[in-house]
């Protein structure tokens, strides 16, 4: 089985990957010591096997699962034992290691994945019915009606009882809720990143850590946010 490390602890991953050379059935093609870093190379790539570490600064392996659209089978490798139950949640999770790791154990782990059959099992989520939506739509500004183009929007930010839209030509502050606008914009353009931003997730320029550049705008994005901002960009 072809499979990758991940984990910010450069001890760790050696003990994994030496762990790993006792099993004639394994090949390490590549360690990461970050989840982003891993989903990069699995745009391109395809293992059958994840060793994920729970806890990273940034981006954390449940974060990492929950942006996976065909995941490999994976072993959860922490020294904390609290997430057990909600790992389990997902089928493609096959073991949960706890730290310091063991031949032994780390040899059953093996075996449950090379006998597994998983089926993805990912907690179900409510289906909302899509609807058509206009490119433009209307703010009332001064008693009068501006037309707006929606992909020309990048950034719309609260501010009190204002939100301000930002668009490619100008920017317009408008007497309004970030709730309300969010129900005007198509789901396909636009994302809620924080609790005081909605970005055009096609205007991003670049993403890192807990934030996204989008033109000069540096956007906080909130840790509860994160999965669902790299599963809609579809890691292009």
């Amino acid at each position: 089985m072809n499979c990758i490390i991940i984990d910010d602890e450069k001890m760790a991953r050696a003990i994994i990957k030496t762990l790993c050379n006792e099993v004639k059935s394994l090949n390490v093609v590549e360690e990461f010591s970050g989840a982003i870093e891993a989903m990069k190379y699995l745009i391109e790539n395809t293992v059958d096997l994840i060793f994920l570490d729970i806890h990273m600064p940034g981006f954390s392996g449940l974060d990492f699962i929950k942006t996976l659209k065909n995941p490999p089978k994976i072993i959860l490798t922490t020294s904390d034992p609290k997430f057990a139950i909600e790992a389990f949640e997902y089928d493609f999770i096959v073991d949960y290691l706890l730290k310091p790791l063991g031949l032994p154990r780390f040899k059953k782990a093996i075996l449950k994945a090379e006998t597994k059959t998983i089926s993805i099992n990912e907690p179900k989520k409510e289906v909302v019915e899509s609807k058509k939506v206009d490119n433009d739509f209307y703010i009332n500004i001064d008693r009068r009606l501006i037309k707006i183009d929606l992909p020309s929007i990048y950034l719309i930010e609260a501010k009190g009882d204002y939100i301000k839209i930002k668009t490619e030509t100008k920017d317009y502050t408008v007497h309004s809720t970030l709730k309300k606008i969010e129900e005007k914009l198509p789901e396909s353009l636009f994302l809620k990143i924080h609790r005081s931003y909605i970005i055009n997730i096609k205007k991003i320029i670049d993403i890192e850590d807990n934030s996204v550049l989008i033109k000069k705008d540096v956007i906080p994005v909130s840790r509860s946010k994160r999965p669902e901002l790299m599963k809609r960009l579809d890691l292009l």
